[in-house]
């Protein structure tokens, strides 16, 4: 299986190695599977959730690919990208979830971008806010990659004070490298 190029996907060491790029509210906040009014995750190695709160909360991470280790011409082979992360809610209250991901050249410049419209869970539903992975491979990028940037977040939609939001965790990216 492919390295996880993510540092600190599950919240085990806090908040360690994210770049919160927004932190409304009562702030982000690490808490333990499944949490108040939450849902069983699946995977007994994922131990622990991001939470957000009444006002938008979003937290992302930069990837270096060449100070990990890849080279130039591994990279501008054009090896396939593959992004996941698993987002749910609470039995009590509705919130929203949006994902971003670039993959970038040396400049930043975006070669290739995944932004899904947010996606909004209430518990009342059939879907529910149980625990939901979204995942997508990119390939035929162009030559030029030298960075990803992984950014995820969201609220809750009543507004109400504390960690009511969107939880994220296994987040992953890996190069077919």
């Amino acid at each position: 299986m492919a390295q996880n190029l993510l540092k600190n996907p599950n919240g085990e060491e806090d908040l360690e190695f994210w770049e919160l790029t927004e932190n409304g509210g009562s702030e982000w906040k690490v808490e333990d599977l499944p949490g108040d009014c939450g849902y069983e995750f699946g995977s007994e190695e994922v131990t622990k959730y991001f939470a957000t709160s009444f006002e938008r909360c979003l937290k992302k991470q930069e990837i270096d690919l060449l100070a990990d280790g890849y080279t130039p011409e591994t990279l501008d082979s054009q090896p396939a990208v593959t992004v996941e992360d698993w987002y749910g809610g609470r039995t009590d209250c509705g919130c929203s979830y949006e994902f971003t991901v670039c993959l970038m050249d040396e400049n930043h410049e975006v070669l290739q971008k995944l932004k899904p419209d947010p996606v909004t869970l209430e518990p009342d539903t059939d879907e529910g806010c149980s625990w939901k992975q979204v995942s997508h491979t990119f390939s035929d990028y162009g030559p030029g990659l030298r960075f990803i940037s992984f950014e995820h977040g969201g609220q809750d939609v009543r507004f109400w004070e504390g960690w009511f939001g969107v939880r994220v965790t296994g987040s992953s990216v890996t190069l077919e490298a």
